[in-house]
């Protein structure tokens, strides 16, 4: 079996990535397990990391993670690098665990138009593993609970703007009106008709807080199946997402007609149907994005030798 030069934690609040990478960091293996941070009683992330490693904790080799296990909630809180974030200031703010078996990778923060800030945890080692520090300018789409859009150049993490779409959607279908005639549908299935009519309605021009009655009011006089009425909200609110992020681009002088999607290959999906609707060009980024991103940040700060 091929020795491990590094592993690599995508750690985040509901779920846990594990990846086994080599000497040219390449993924040999990778694991996945509802060990979240809000998974984890007690603050027993120490017990959590061997379950989440098995039979890997024996083997030799750096643990270095990224995402909410370095929040304020997780295992030890990392600080917030300002943009414009690069590579070895992300390596700089390394924070070490207390038992000492792992190293978290800190978070980024800005500031919006109105000085009001915004943060994020874990996107930006997938920003580092999605993004080649070559290109001189990504407008890069992190589809999630909470979405990011971000503007990177030549590596460095310039801008962002969170979107609380997925969040929303999901308390909007299990506590509001909104969700009282929908029809569970299948969470392997992917998006159904419905989907399509709410991105076009989402990318029009309307007000959110309205548009989204429609959810339950088209279900009510039957021009919407129950099957279809979370793809038709999910559709607004994404459509919406796209809308309002591309005039928030544009003002940052990205004219928005191309992305770089990073994520999740299911919700990337979902994004990527969105974004052709609005006639956006899209580019899809390897779904371990997290693991290169650490892998990058491991080699920047000297815990993993490159063979090269």
């Amino acid at each position: 079996m091929t020795s491990a030069a590094l592993y690599a934690l995508d750690w985040g609040t509901t779920s846990a990535r594990a990846y086994r990478m080599d000497t040219r960091g390449a993924v040999l293996e990778a694991r996945s397990a509802p060990l979240g941070i809000a998974q984890v009683d007690d603050g027993r992330f120490h017990d959590a990391l061997l379950r989440l490693l098995g039979d890997w904790q024996h083997e030799r080799a750096p643990r270095l993670a990224c995402g909410m296990i370095g929040s304020r909630q997780g295992w030890v809180e990392t600080p917030y690098v300002a943009c414009p974030a690069r590579l070895p200031d992300l390596a700089a703010g390394i924070v070490r665990a207390p038992e000492g078996d792992l190293c978290v990778v800190p978070g980024v923060r800005t500031r919006d138009a109105n000085g009001i800030p915004d943060v994020m945890r874990g996107e930006e080692t997938q920003i580092a593993g999605g993004v080649d520090e070559r290109e001189e300018r990504v407008l890069a789409v992190l589809p999630g609970t909470h979405s990011k859009w971000a503007l990177v150049e030549s590596g460095r993490i310039v801008d962002f703007a969170t979107f609380m779409t997925g969040e929303i959607w999901g308390v909007l279908l299990a506590h509001s009106i909104l969700g009282r005639l929908a029809v569970k549908a299948d969470p392997e299935a992917g998006p159904g008709p419905g989907f399509a009519r709410g991105v076009a309605r989402g990318l029009g021009a309307g007000n959110l807080a309205h548009d989204m009655f429609g959810a339950r009011s088209l279900a009510l006089l039957g021009e919407l199946p129950g099957e279809e009425v979370a793809d038709w909200l999910s559709g607004v609110m994404i459509g919406r997402e796209v809308r309002n992020s591309r005039t928030w681009a544009q003002r940052h002088g990205y004219d928005g007609a191309r992305v770089r999607l990073i994520g999740d290959d299911r919700l990337v999906a979902r994004y990527a149907q969105a974004l052709a609707h609005a006639d956006v060009a899209v580019e899809r980024a390897d779904s371990r994005a997290a693991a290169y991103g650490l892998w990058r940040i491991a080699v920047e700060v000297g815990i993993v030798d490159e063979l090269r």
